[in-house]
């Protein structure tokens, strides 16, 4: 092989992957507005679901968990404060498991929604089945424990599942109830960013 013959395989392979590159440059430029149009509109949604009864869902702040931006909100009726609501990430088997939780004012578990994880299908994917979640509700700080036996006092880990049972319950939903308690109830500053690991 010449060294002209190593020159116009260079040169191939550099024209290749300049084509390769503006192909994927122009395919996330447009993809890009469509997925944050696409994540707005799921959050409006789960924060409706979560607080069906507000009739104004408005952001307070921000924080962090794990190291992932989260947010966290006031919800009101008639201009009266009915609740909060926080997102908040728990470490999973083999993902971060995105969770927004819906309180009342005393710091109850309302409901909790499921929005995004990638949790083992047919195993840690039943944190998103109702009867799981449905443990949440009417559930303070100190029962977001999860226990291997049968219980309605706590959390029933799901069979086969207790790392992703935990990663909802004493990571994600405990950890942001502990937050809005500390930051709302405790008078902390609720526009400063936390972090929390």
């Amino acid at each position: 092989m010449t060294g002209k013959d190593i020159f116009k395989i260079t040169l191939n392979l550099v024209i290749v992957y300049l084509i390769g590159g503006f192909i994927l440059a122009f395919v996330y430029s447009n993809a890009s507005p469509k997925i944050f149009r696409n994540n707005v509109e799921a959050e409006k949604k789960a924060l409706k679901e979560l607080m069906p009864d507000a009739d104004d869902v408005a952001k307070m702040g921000d924080w962090t968990i794990h190291d992932k931006h989260a947010k966290y909100f006031i919800a009101k009726k008639g201009g009266d404060t009915i609740g909060y609501v926080i997102q908040s990430f728990g470490k999973g088997y083999s993902s971060y498991i995105n969770t927004f939780i819906a309180v009342d004012k005393d710091f109850r578990v309302l409901k909790i929604n499921i929005l995004a994880h990638g949790e083992t299908p047919g195993l840690g994917d039943e944190i998103e089945t109702d009867v799981f979640k449905n443990q949440f509700k009417g559930k303070d700080i100190e029962h977001l424990k999860v226990l291997k036996t049968e219980t309605t006092e706590y959390i029933q880990a799901l069979s086969g599942a207790t790392i992703s049972t935990r990663a909802v319950s004493e990571d994600a939903v405990k950890n942001g109830v502990a937050f809005l308690i500390k930051t709302i109830r405790e008078g902390g500053n609720a526009n400063v960013e936390h972090q929390h690991n």
